[in-house]
């Protein structure tokens, strides 16, 4: 649900105060001549940040001329780079939506569609990593290009020391470095992300499956082998005494005395007087 959330909003935040962004730098040149003082220069760069096509004119204070200067740098692979894992994260998140959404049943059919989403979300978690410290290295680069006692060294008029130039106005970094925190935040919440769709794949079920089923195998067949033992040595004796058998008696252990018996017919078997042990009935032939 985190995934269906934030993913898009921070694809789009990230893509956004990049791709968007306005830098402007001024200088001010004073020269030593009245004339040509408080001069104004204005360099304006933006997304994707070709520096080597930004190109600004200062004043020459020996005379009424000026000379164009080129900046040094290009940071659009990097850039360009972030804005498109950014757009396609952002997509992709809008689609998985819709699915988790309306075509569930669809999506746990024959195990494809968890299958899928485990590999494009490993894929985004790597691609958000890399993009997201390739931004923040040509966004130092970046800053460095641009800082005003970089231009300033490259402007012929500012190197002369009769001359004085100020810079008036510099770029705003919080909307890069914004970016790349963003970045950052897409790289933590997709990666995190990895451990509750690999849940959703045949790979983690499968694992989960036997053990739990040998487990269940296992305590079925101790109740079985506990009710055969009870039932075993809990017998009814409603079957009465049982015959002992004449092999007993001619396996009896020296030194035992047998027990007493009568042998009786049957019409004397009311006046008989009973002893220990069991009676034995012999009928007449």
């Amino acid at each position: 649900m985190c995934m269906v959330i934030f993913a898009p909003i921070f694809a789009v935040c990230a893509f956004a105060t990049c791709g968007g962004y306005y830098g402007h730098l001024q200088v001010k040149v004073d020269c030593a001549e009245r004339r040509q003082s408080n001069r104004s220069i204005n360099i304006d760069f933006s997304y994707p940040f070709r520096l080597q096509q930004v190109h600004f004119r200062a004043p020459l204070c020996e005379a009424r001329r000026h000379e164009v200067y080129f900046l040094d740098g290009d940071m659009s692979p990097a850039a360009q780079f972030f804005v498109m894992v950014g757009v396609f994260a952002f997509l992709y998140s809008l689609l998985a939506t819709v699915v988790y959404v309306f075509y569930q049943n669809a999506y746990l059919r024959n195990n494809r569609g968890p299958l899928v989403d485990f590999v494009v979300t490993v894929v985004f978690s790597f691609m958000w990593l890399v993009c997201t410290c390739c931004w923040a290295k040509a966004l130092s680069d970046l800053k460095s290009e641009t800082n005003p006692s970089q231009v300033l060294r490259l402007i012929s008029a500012c190197r002369a020391p009769e001359n004085k130039c100020t810079i008036t106005q510099e770029p705003r970094w919080s909307r890069l470095n914004t970016s790349v925190v963003f970045g950052f935040v897409n790289l933590v919440l997709w990666a995190g992300n990895i451990w509750f769709v690999f849940k959703e794949t045949g790979w983690y079920k499968s694992g989960q499956r036997y053990p739990t089923r040998s487990a269940s195998g296992k305590r079925a067949s101790e109740m079985r082998q506990r009710l055969y033992s009870e039932s075993s040595f809990d017998q009814p004796d409603d079957f009465g005494p049982q015959p002992l058998r004449q092999d007993s008696f001619n396996q009896a252990p020296v030194g035992l005395s047998l027990p007493q018996t009568i042998v009786s017919k049957p019409h004397e078997r009311d006046s008989t007087v009973r002893t220990k042990g069991p009676v034995i009935f012999v009928n007449e032939i």
